[in-house]
């Protein structure tokens, strides 16, 4: 089962997808989420190109596990675009994907701007992985 991994910002949408057996996702590219708003040819390319049969949205939890303000406008934002899209939904907790991103950036060695382009996808990536593999094992919820 192929996916496309989405981590929602009020700026930029980070994008990954996984491999076509479900198992490993990949960071892809950042989306523009302003433009997105009125225009949603990026994204849907993204879905012809790759035909994902869901999109993974993480969803900001707060610490305790409560959904906030963040989390209902992710939500929002969310349901808009899996159905301009016509693609399945699902949800995947994604408290602390971005600081988790940019502490493997920076053990890797990329400075703060060197991960300014690319942290949102990265964060994309992990929150696609962790779904798929509590999908794998039976323990993910979904929608």
């Amino acid at each position: 089962m192929r996916a496309l991994g989405l981590d929602i910002g009020s700026v930029r949408i980070g994008v990954a997808v996984s491999d076509p057996s479900g198992s490993v996702a990949s960071p892809l590219t950042v989306l523009d989420g302003r433009s997105l708003a009125s225009d949603i040819g990026p994204l849907a390319r993204l879905v012809e190109d790759y035909e994902p049969e869901c999109l993974v949205v993480g969803l900001p939890l707060s610490l305790s596990g409560e959904t906030g303000p963040q989390a209902e406008a992710v939500q929002a934002t969310a349901e808009r675009l899996a159905g301009a899209v016509g693609v399945p939904l699902a949800y995947a907790d994604e408290r602390l994907s971005s600081a988790e991103a940019r502490r493997m950036m920076s053990a890797s060695g990329l400075s703060e701007k060197e991960q300014r382009g690319s942290v949102d996808k990265v964060a994309a990536a992990l929150l696609l992985q962790s779904w798929l593999d509590g999908r794998r094992n039976g323990s993910q919820e979904s929608g």
